[in-house]
């Protein structure tokens, strides 16, 4: 049976994380026969939020779906762009009335895929139940293609695992996105759902969670509320590929993804 390949990206962080994506997606995409490309861009613009610049610069390094999460409106510029840009997702359990929609088809080699952006609860700001709110969204995606994507951007381990359960064999992939460090912990559920903790991160590895760490420290050491900027050394780029039947849309493989990019330092951040 015919199968698709989509890459998922974990967290690009700052000018680093797009410069790592834009100098690596140009090989990676013909070498890996992939048919779509997800990101998740909450954090592309300096480390905070996504501008519309932000995202033109991701779409056109050959991202075709931005997903985002409890940073995706710092920016007001983004606020009315989340309304006209179908490529870009904010979390679907937003309030109803946030610009922007949580879950998209898209056209790719052929075929339709599903994307649905979700954000957990459990040590983060306030949010609808995404076990409640993603059951319409994926009974409207399903009833178009059986391959649907969910980004769940979430602290919690237990909260992401459960929500893997919860849609085992109703999605092709649950991705967890949000804390920088890629799992170990890929695997094919017991009804053709992959399933990652972590996606990991786009962006500069001499860093804590992609942003310097001096400010890191002093924020930690100090207790003082500084403003944390993005680093900008040792670029890398983490993610995962999927491999997805598309006629079931059950999950075939899915393989983690760990590749450095070129380039030295010295970027706005």
């Amino acid at each position: 049976m015919p199968t698709r390949r989509i890459l998922f990206l974990g967290d690009v962080c700052g000018a680093v994380g797009r410069s790592a994506v834009r100098t690596t997606l140009a090989d990676l995409r013909p070498r890996l026969a992939v048919d779509f490309v997800i990101a998740n861009g909450e954090n592309a613009a300096a480390g905070y939020g996504i501008s519309p610049r932000v995202a033109e610069e991701l779409f056109q390094s050959g991202v075709d779906c931005i997903t985002t999460g409890d940073h995706a409106f710092d920016r007001r510029e983004s606020w009315p762009f989340y309304g006209t840009e179908p490529r870009l997702l904010r979390p679907l359990n937003f309030p109803p009335e946030a610009p922007g929609r949580g879950a998209a088809v898209y056209e790719a080699a052929g075929c339709r895929i599903g994307v649905i952006n979700l954000l957990g609860r459990a040590f983060m700001r306030l949010a609808d139940c995404p076990f409640h709110r993603v059951r319409s969204a994926l009974a409207e995606l399903r009833s178009v293609t059986p391959i649907v994507v969910v980004d769940f951007h979430a602290e919690a381990t237990a909260e992401k695992q459960a929500l893997g359960w919860f849609l085992n064999g109703q999605v092709s992939a649950v991705i967890g996105t949000h804390t920088h460090v890629q799992t170990a912990d890929e695997r094919i559920l017991s009804e053709g759902t992959a399933y990652i903790t972590d996606a990991g991160m786009c962006g500069a590895f001499d860093s804590i969670l992609g942003m310097k760490k001096e400010l890191s420290l002093r924020r930690i050491i100090e207790g003082v509320p500084v403003r944390l900027t993005a680093a900008l050394d040792d670029r890398r780029i983490n993610g995962v590929l999927l491999e997805v039947d598309e006629t079931s849309g059950r999950a075939r493989t899915i393989t983690r993804l760990q590749e450095p990019a070129p380039g030295s330092s010295g970027l706005e951040e």
